[in-house]
């Protein structure tokens, strides 16, 4: 079933592009793709949102978050420095204290390390959509926490699934997000990486799109080899990574958003996997159509810490 999900988007594509690109329906045009797969397709949300309290790696600080005030006078409505308000004003606001663009799930583009390298804003639109490889660590690390993705377990994966298509995304699969809630512990080695020989076998020899992992740092050794060697080779990672336990290991497809500051070292990024109609995990659109949205089940009030939650 994955294999002619993933099939159907190729050739619908395909016919697209060979119609010369028409956007009228029932011609072959993408919305076929959208009305035959992607409307009963499952979605799956690959990403942590992030909040004031949360792992950070240790050189950063926490965000913060907190009203919006007002930037100016405005006469008989609003003066300097006055928080926005439901009653008063009609309508609330948020500002964000965000200590670094390294925080929460991520997409770190070459300039984070690399003087010469790609910023952010630099991605082309091309990363919109990709093929999803998940390759599974979880079991090695359940009795190795420091274990790191080798070449033998790209090698097991591809005798199951087939050579990983190029221009893919590989995500590595840990189950480290499930620690995201103890933020002590989520950064404190050991913890499961990447090994730089298999990044380099998934880029030289499978040439992927980038790979994706569930801990904040690429590897635990002492230089972070594998990233320095990623981002001085023009190559982008994703960091912070949740739920990969709840996708197919091959035959899904990723979406791949991200904030695009000018001339930004890193993205806060949101990844959602796309998956065949029968996967058990995820919501199709007729579940979660998006327009109109639910309602809070009460009012939202800022907690301690600056975010709106419902509170009765």
């Amino acid at each position: 079933m994955t294999t002619r999900f993933v099939t159907r988007l190729a050739l619908a594509a395909a016919t697209f592009l060979a119609a010369g690109g028409s956007a009228l329906a029932g011609d072959g045009s993408l919305w076929k793709v959208y009305d035959e797969s992607l409307k009963s397709a499952k979605y799956i949300d690959l990403t942590h949102a992030f909040a004031p309290v949360q792992p950070v790696w240790p050189g950063f600080s926490n965000a913060r978050f907190k009203p919006a005030v007002a930037g100016q006078d405005i006469p008989g409505y609003v003066a300097t420095g006055e928080e926005f308000t439901y009653d008063k004003h009609g309508f609330v606001a948020s500002a964000y204290d965000l200590t670094t663009d390294q925080y929460g799930t991520q997409l770190d583009p070459p300039s984070h390390w690399n003087p010469l390298g790609a910023t952010i804003s630099d991605l082309p639109p091309t990363y919109a959509v990709r093929p999803l490889v998940v390759i599974d660590i979880s079991g090695k690390v359940a009795a190795d926490e420091g274990y790191h993705l080798q070449i033998a377990d790209i090698e097991a994966w591809e005798a199951k699934h087939g050579r990983i298509p190029e221009g893919s995304v590989v995500f590595v699969r840990s189950d480290w997000y499930k620690k995201w809630s103890d933020t002590a512990r989520f950064n404190q080695k050991p913890f499961p990486g990447v090994g730089l020989d298999a990044l380099k076998f998934l880029h030289l020899e499978r040439k992927i799109l980038f790979h994706g992992h569930e801990p904040l740092d690429t590897d635990t050794t002492p230089t972070l080899e594998g990233e320095h060697w990623l981002l001085h080779n023009d190559f982008v990672q994703a960091e912070g990574v949740a739920n990969l336990d709840k996708v197919p290991e091959a035959g899904a497809l990723v979406t791949i958003g991200f904030a695009k500051p000018e001339g930004g070292s890193g993205g806060f990024a949101r990844y959602v996997a796309i998956a065949p109609a029968d996967w058990p995990e995820g919501v199709t659109i007729a579940e979660a159509p998006g327009a109109p949205l639910p309602r809070q089940p009460a009012p939202l009030v800022r907690d301690e810490n600056g975010v709106f939650r419902p509170k009765p």
